[in-house]
């Protein structure tokens, strides 16, 4: 190997990469350390089986993020939001495409897209939303064979700096703070109806 490359590797400066030699030097700030993670990423294990069908299944709604549901469908925070209170809605069984829907898949998957667009109204009065489904791995599903939407509520201006400039995105409420926002919407919005289970 190469001075040059082993000296690339190990993050020293290369000739090419010192000032004066015509090549700007490497813009600072792009590693985060973050040493004490490794516990955690060592001992983390891939979820195994599909997400959706793991939650439809336990009924333990606040540890899932479980907002409502229905006989046929379920409505949930996204565990990684892209934006706050960024909500998916999938149908219980698992199945891969709207044509594969049983009417009443369709009906609650449908009644639940509706009553989260109320809910995030009532709670966070976002100026847009954003709706998206991927089919299939290469289309970019998570969980290929098991149909969610996404609901990414937007704001004039929630685009700034940090997600442009440092490529991170600022959440300024917890996960929990946002089920509990968006259980009381919904209690409000249908009274007496309850959430269908869970805990």
């Amino acid at each position: 190997m190469s001075a040059t490359r082993r000296r690339a590797r190990t993050g020293a400066p290369t000739p090419a990469s010192r000032p004066g030699r015509g090549v700007a030097p490497a813009p600072a700030g792009d590693r985060l350390w973050a040493p004490w993670r490794m516990r955690w990423i060592r001992a983390a294990r891939e979820p195994v089986g599909c997400l959706f069908c793991r939650v439809a299944g336990r009924h333990a709604d606040r540890a899932d993020l479980v907002i409502a549901r229905r006989p046929h469908a379920l409505l949930m925070l996204n565990r990684y939001p892209y934006n706050p209170a960024h909500l998916m809605v999938a149908v219980v069984r698992h199945v891969g495409s709207v044509a594969r829907l049983t009417a009443a898949e369709r009906s609650d998957w449908l009644e639940l897209t509706g009553l989260a667009e109320r809910a995030l109204a009532a709670a966070y009065r976002p100026h847009g939303l954003n709706y998206g489904a991927n089919s299939g791995r290469v289309a970019g599903a998570g969980f290929p064979g098991h149909l969610h939407l996404h609901l990414v509520p937007r704001w004039d201006g929630d685009t700034n700096f940090m997600p442009v400039v440092g490529e991170t995105r600022v959440l300024p409420e917890s996960l929990g703070e946002t089920w509990t926002r968006l259980r009381r919407a919904i209690a409000t919005i249908e009274p007496g109806r309850g959430r269908g289970g869970g805990r």
